[in-house]
């Protein structure tokens, strides 16, 4: 299928994204497959699953598009038989095939689905207790790897208060026959006719930053925020996706649907798989043949990763990575978590020598409550790093230096904002847009933002109702555009715009406060990291602590990292000394403590990202010790 056409359709005459009233993602999909079969092409390799559980080589698992609609149907057809319309149902698996269709499946049968994961996730018990108590989903689809340890997860409630537990990959296929067209089912049933506006799914947020919140967001959201994307990126056919991102969050759950939906071949492994081996990942953006252009999204440590155990060169990743060619790679997206420069140049230096070109990194910013992405490069001028001036940032102003000057911070650009969408800095305090080179909180105004969060009316409104009208503008040069006044979302983000480039510095409720100086912690950590090669790159976390925890009278820097697996725990204190005296140094701020932990030990999001208050926490009541 004609990637451009099918999407085309989507776009008005003068070449604005129209999303139709009535269009939903099931819809979408539905759509598309019925085309594809009429080209004779539902019978192509679709999804190829890689599964290492047994096999260290791993097994190959090959999915037609046509297997998969006939698995969302069959899905679709059983869960209308013990749901009604508009219920929740939660999907806990592992990453598979089987989630992909559950999710599809799902929306099929008009119902909503809750993303999440197999409940033998580490570290994520409360985080999952607290999304089902506030999601209350009526039934749960799971797969038959990730069965038995649903209902584990569920023997404690009462039988009546348990939700139904149906296994996608244990239904039988012929259930498909049995699915109803929607003019079918419509002109049956004409007041169920599907709205864009609809609710399509609640995203719950990685619980990193607060208790997790469900976002809310439309078939139209969505959709649009896949447009936006589409013509940002600039794909170009033929293409391939390649993916180990977990499916319960929407980069990899969005990614993934939109393969099926679209018709892309995709390469899937699960997270686990990639983290145990990174040169998995590597070895699936090998070209296959001198046609396909290769996508891959993923989080910025996972090019600390792959530099670190993922080198052709070693002789342990020497068989499995014979003969890499990367010349295929058209994009490798860089989001969810800080972009870091030294993280990026290490990736691109060493796999240069595979053929990997600069072009194809793309640093991107995006978050949930957007859909999924908000800005992302457009210009050959990609990556693109600047330095600025740390005191003068952090006191809200940037100011160039040059590479290499001692009082320089480094950022990376994520781009620019997606067609379609506005973004501003805004003065938190104020409201009041900031011009370019001031940093502030970034603001976006667009049909691809959420509905809102679930049964959280204040978060909401805080969040999603806000005002930008004309006199909290720049008089010139306001970045807002012809954007309406209301409704713009304030990302709790703190960024500049410097030459048309969007640098992320911070999250606002983050900074460290150290006797009335603001500092960035990504900027500490990556200090720390830079200082000894005793711990890990993207496993440390910087915070402030109260100074009544400790023994003082004002706020402390803490920093805790871990180990790399090579560093030997005898030699922690020297790896202390060293950070403390770099970040003395560089940031004129002596660390009150500095603790060196086991690999693992940090606490992390269910994404997998750095939970720095949930470690701040976890210090004060003395878990480092």
């Amino acid at each position: 299928m004609d990637i451009n056409a099918a999407m085309g359709q989507f776009f008005d005459e003068n070449g604005n994204i129209a999303v139709p009233d009535a269009l939903t993602l099931s819809g979408m999909n539905e759509m598309l497959f019925g085309a594809a079969k009429a080209q004779g092409e539902a019978d192509k390799v679709l999804y190829r699953y890689w599964d290492y559980n047994d096999s260290a080589e791993g097994v190959l698992r090959e999915y037609t598009r046509e297997e998969i609609n006939t698995r969302i149907k069959a899905v679709c057809v059983r869960l209308q038989q013990v749901t009604k319309r508009g219920d929740r149902v939660a999907i806990l698996a592992n990453n598979s095939p089987e989630y992909v269709y559950s999710f599809l499946g799902i929306m099929y049968a008009g119902l909503v689905p809750v993303p999440l994961y197999d409940p033998t996730e580490p570290g994520h018990a409360d985080h999952l207790t607290a999304v089902l108590d506030s999601s209350t989903p009526v039934a749960i689809m799971t797969n038959k790897r990730s069965a038995a340890a649903v209902r584990e997860f569920f023997s404690d409630r009462p039988a009546p208060e348990r939700p139904r537990v149906l296994v996608a990959d244990a239904l039988p296929d012929s259930l498909a026959e049995q699915w109803q067209s929607p003019a079918e089912l419509l002109a049956k049933h004409p007041e169920l006719a599907p709205k864009s506006s609809d609710e399509a799914f609640l995203q719950y947020t990685s619980g990193s930053t607060r208790t997790p919140a469900g976002v809310v967001l439309t078939h139209k959201s969505i959709v649009t925020n896949v447009l936006q994307i589409f013509i940002a990126v600039k794909l170009q056919p033929p293409v391939r996706i390649v993916s180990w991102l977990p499916l319960h969050h929407d980069m990899g759950l969005i990614l993934a649907a939109f393969a099926s939906i679209l018709g892309l071949p995709f390469d899937l492994m699960s997270p686990r798989d990639f983290l145990q081996n990174p040169a998995r990942w590597i070895k699936q953006l090998h070209k296959r043949d001198d046609e396909e252009n290769i996508y891959t999204v993923v989080p910025n440590f996972a090019l600390e990763l792959a530099t670190r155990y993922a080198n052709p060169a070693d002789e342990a990743n020497a068989e499995l990575l014979a003969g890499l060619d990367l010349s295929r790679v058209d994009g490798l997206v860089n989001g969810s978590e800080p972009v870091t420069h030294a993280s990026v140049e290490r990736f691109l230096d060493l796999f240069a020598n595979y053929q990997l070109r600069r072009d194809t990194m793309r640093p991107s910013y995006g978050l949930a409550e957007a859909s999924l992405l908000v800005t992302t490069p457009q210009t050959d001028k990609r990556p693109w790093t600047q330095w600025f001036d740390r005191e003068q940032l952090a006191g809200g102003t940037a100011v160039a230096l040059p590479e290499g000057d001692e009082a320089a911070m480094p950022l990376t650009s994520v781009g620019q904002v997606c067609p379609w969408q506005s973004l501003c800095i805004v003065d938190p305090e104020t409201g009041k847009e900031l011009a370019d080179g001031q940093v502030g909180e970034l603001w976006t105004n667009g049909e691809n933002t959420a509905a809102g969060y679930l049964n959280r009316e204040e978060e909401t409104t805080f969040t999603f109702r806000n005002h930008l009208p004309a006199d909290h503008r720049l008089p010139e040069n306001s970045r807002a555009g012809n954007a309406p006044e209301d409704n713009w979302m304030r990302t709790g983000d703190l960024g500049v715009i410097v030459d048309d480039q969007v640098f992320i510095t911070g999250r606002l409720k983050d900074l460290v406060i150290v006797a009335g100086r603001n500092h960035y912690p990504q900027d500490i950590e990556e200090t720390a990291a830079a200082a000894t090669s005793h711990v890990s790159h993207g496993a440390i976390a910087a915070f402030a602590v109260p100074g009544a925890e400790l023994g003082q009278d004002v706020e402390g820097l803490v920093i805790l990292a871990e180990r790399t697996p090579e560093a030997s725990p005898v030699e922690d204190g020297l790896a202390a000394n060293d950070i403390r005296a770099a970040v003395s140094k560089i940031h004129g701020l002596k660390p009150a403590d500095i603790r060196i932990v086991d690999a693992g030990n940090i606490p992390r999001s269910s994404a997998n990202k750095i939970a720095r208050r949930v470690a701040a926490k976890a210090y004060t009541q003395g878990q480092f010790n």
